[in-house]
């Protein structure tokens, strides 16, 4: 995945037509004012796999036309059906070794370590090849007990050259310290995809954020 980039999650939808048009507006929007995006991870909860699939199916036919990664949440094994770029683990969503042989070396395989160094050291020793702290602010997009320090991230990206995503409640107004300690990757979903004015100019308030007026 690209450096210093936009992460993006998406709400879970149910219109899939509907949301793959704004998805592709974001990156068509992304594109013209040269916003980074390094992958779009499909996150839907309750659904069946084979709405799932469906679903993964329409995504990924969007971020294939703008050359950006898809990843699935939680599910090594629809991943792998998918042919996906690579899977997001949660603490309780499988193992690595696991995910590593569905989807082979090349596959991108993240963790979510909440707030803490252990558990990204633990994911590190396993082959990960990126870890997800948060969150670092509160989020309408999903409930979390823990609360992540900037210090965490700082103290990371001293330690080791494994890439990191922040995530939790970020947008384009409170993620530059996030950036400044030193995330790889800010991942968002509310603050693009539920935007007043859509998805596209969502994703244009955080051009700032990486160089661009």
């Amino acid at each position: 995945m690209a450096d210093r980039a936009l992460y993006l999650i998406t709400p879970n939808f149910s219109d899939s037509a509907a949301f793959c048009s704004e998805l592709d507006a974001a990156l068509r929007a992304a594109a013209k004012d040269d916003i980074p995006v390094a992958c779009v991870q499909l996150r839907l909860k309750e659904k069946s796999d084979e709405v799932i699939l469906a679903a993964a199916t329409a995504v990924r036919e969007v971020t294939a036309a703008h050359g950006v990664a898809f990843l699935v949440n939680d599910r090594a094994d629809l991943a792998a059906r998918l042919s996906a770029d690579g899977v997001h683990l949660g603490q309780q969503d499988g193992d690595i070794g696991e995910a590593r042989r569905l989807l082979g070396e090349e596959a991108d395989i993240g963790v979510t370590c909440h707030a803490s160094r252990h558990l990204a050291m633990i994911a590190a020793e396993e082959g990960a090849d990126y870890v997800a702290f948060g969150a670092f602010y509160p989020s309408e997009t999903k409930d979390s007990q823990y609360r992540a320090e900037l210090s965490l991230v700082e103290d990371w990206t001293l330690m080791t050259t494994m890439p990191c995503v922040a995530i939790g409640g970020l947008t384009a107004e409170n993620s530059a310290p996030v950036l400044a300690a030193g995330a790889d990757y800010l991942a968002v979903c509310g603050a693009v995809f539920a935007h007043p004015e859509g998805a596209a100019a969502g994703i244009r308030k955080f051009a700032p954020l990486f160089g661009h007026a």
